[in-house]
């Protein structure tokens, strides 16, 4: 850690399904076989044996392994930053589970496997939902009876919270900004995607509620929906509440509108090939990135950075171009050459004259995770 030299990384794909794989790199080369992995608990066992056994391994112990850092999806209210994971912390994170049930599970698997295999080593927990804990009520609250919020935490959470809090402090070290007074943007665009409002190095405001359903469109979540167009659809389609969040957030977004298309590589070659609904898709999408900025610098009043980060935002010219044409009113002026130019660096992408800098910042989640562990497991 002292040098932040990444020694290996990699991941499992395809979990619970017959042709699922480990790829990762080690010694400066890509590796990937194919191997049975049915669940979580599995992956982290073969994960391990990965980094200690064979040619490729970069331990000879699993017990020169000091700590290890998990990203957490929902924490709920209960954590605002990241912690050691107890068994009084675990207990608190599993009664979020109803805000997430496809995700947080999962992480509780990730960590009773590591704790099967290595008993004593300190494990700390970094949570999507803490770098949002700073919204104002205002901001967070549905308009709903309260007493769903007083009885079951029914409000806006917000996701991503590592990349965005990741990328606000990059961008400002990179154009040597002060945190107080700032007004960033950030746009986390990927398969799912989000946008923060960072002001003084805090966010006021997120695209994602209170579960990652809500906000932009996305691979194959909805983004933002009119609820009684949900109730219409569930009786249309005679569907259950099951039913109905499998339509919305995995056959919709670009994959529903497109008619196959969820990722944003394949709308650009279908827009090649003369595909309508590829052009209909993009243009929804890149206008629904634009909405969101423009009301978060309303929110702010003003904004000095809008920057692009994940997937997509790195590394399609045509994302960011689409998502801030139009905005010349608020001082934002991209410069085409340096835009198409950029992919997967840290770049101004804005013209000189341009009042407000549009950057391109890519994300290290696993970086702040690592310096969270790093900073709790020393203490």
């Amino acid at each position: 850690m002292d040098d932040r030299t990444v020694i290996t990384s990699g991941g499992i794909e395809k979990i619970g399904l017959p042709d699922s794989f480990i790829k990762y790199k080690a010694e400066g080369q890509k590796f990937q076989f194919s191997t049975p992995v049915p669940e979580h608990t599995a992956g982290v066992q073969l994960i391990f044996r990965v980094l200690s056994e064979g040619e490729h391994a970069v331990v000879s112990d699993l017990h020169e392994i000091d700590a290890v850092g998990h990203r957490m999806v929902h924490g709920g209210e209960k954590f605002s930053q990241s912690v050691l994971l107890t068994p009084e912390v675990m207990e608190q994170f599993a009664a979020c589970n109803d805000l997430a049930p496809l995700h947080n599970p999962a992480n509780i698997k990730g960590v009773n496997a590591v704790k099967a295999l290595l008993p004593d080593l300190p494990q700390v927990g970094v949570f999507d939902t803490a770098f949002h804990q700073t919204m104002p009520d205002y901001a967070y609250m549905y308009a709903l009876p309260y007493d769903l919020y007083r009885k079951y935490g029914v409000r806006r959470y917000g996701f991503h919270g590592t990349s965005h809090r990741y990328v606000s402090q990059r961008v400002l070290e990179f154009l040597g900004m002060p945190v107080e007074g700032s007004k960033v943007i950030t746009c986390h665009i990927g398969g799912g995607a989000s946008i923060a409002a960072v002001k003084d190095g805090k966010v006021v405001d997120t695209s994602m509620g209170l579960t990652p359903l809500e906000g932009l469109m996305m691979g194959t979540r909805s983004g933002d929906i009119d609820a009684g167009a949900v109730t219409f659809l569930m009786d249309k389609l005679s569907l259950d509440t099951h039913g109905i969040s499998n339509l919305l957030n995995k056959q919709s977004g670009l994959l529903g509108v497109s008619e196959g298309r969820s990722d944003f590589r394949d709308i650009l070659a279908g827009i090649a090939e003369g595909n309508d609904l590829a052009r209909l898709a993009k243009e929804m999408y890149t206008y629904r990135i634009k909405k969101y900025i423009g009301s978060y610098a309303a929110a702010m009043g003003g904004v000095d950075v809008i920057l692009f980060t994940a997937g997509a935002g790195e590394n399609q010219y045509e994302v960011r171009e689409g998502a801030t044409r139009g905005l010349e009113f608020l001082g934002v002026e991209l410069d085409d050459a340096k835009n198409r130019a950029c992919r997967a660096t840290e770049a101004v992408i804005s013209k000189d004259s341009s009042r407000v800098k549009i950057c391109v910042i890519p994300t290290d989640e696993e970086l702040m995770i690592a310096m969270d562990t790093l900073a709790i497991v020393s203490k």
